[in-house]
């Protein structure tokens, strides 16, 4: 099972996911999921997530130093079973790349959806970019993220 998390940049929102759901999946020795993160915009490419990402996560115990910044590749809609847009604009550029255009078209593996889509008692579905944000953003992303990965691996587990 592969897991693909994308945002912006890939530099705040998608890697600060990738790193908890590894955590999580760790704990929970899942070491049959993989879990990557890439960006829909190539600005990044090769860099470490953002300072304030990074410090963020850290407090929670979450590692994000060692990832770096990728785009979205047209081959990843055929290795990734779940490729999940942080917010509407980068669903939308998914399906744009994807071929699909709609969700529910055919032709790739994964078709991409919302991260937040499901989760339940949820009253948002974009995890906001905190980029141009202060600290509190940057949590409230951690704190929707969290929500998210534990609605995700538990789904993961339920249809295995």
């Amino acid at each position: 099972m592969r897991v693909l998390f994308v945002c912006l940049g890939n530099i705040c929102r998608s890697p600060t996911a990738e790193a908890v759901m590894r955590f999580k999946l760790e704990q929970l020795k899942l070491d049959w999921v993989e879990v990557d993160s890439a960006g829909t915009g190539d600005w990044h490419i090769g860099r470490a997530p953002d300072q304030r990402a990074q410090a963020a996560g850290k407090a929670r115990g979450y590692s994000l130093g060692s990832l770096r910044a990728r785009q979205v590749v047209p081959d990843d809609f055929m290795t990734f079973q779940h490729v999940l847009a942080m917010d509407h604009s980068n669903l939308h550029d998914l399906l744009s790349l994807s071929g699909t255009g709609a969700p529910g078209a055919s032709g790739v593996a994964a078709q991409p959806r919302l991260f937040l889509q499901g989760v339940p008692e949820m009253d948002v579905l974009d995890v906001p970019d905190p980029y141009q944000g202060g600290e509190a953003d940057f949590e409230r992303v951690i704190d929707l993220i969290e929500r998210g990965v534990d609605h995700l691996i538990a789904s993961i587990v339920r249809d295995a």
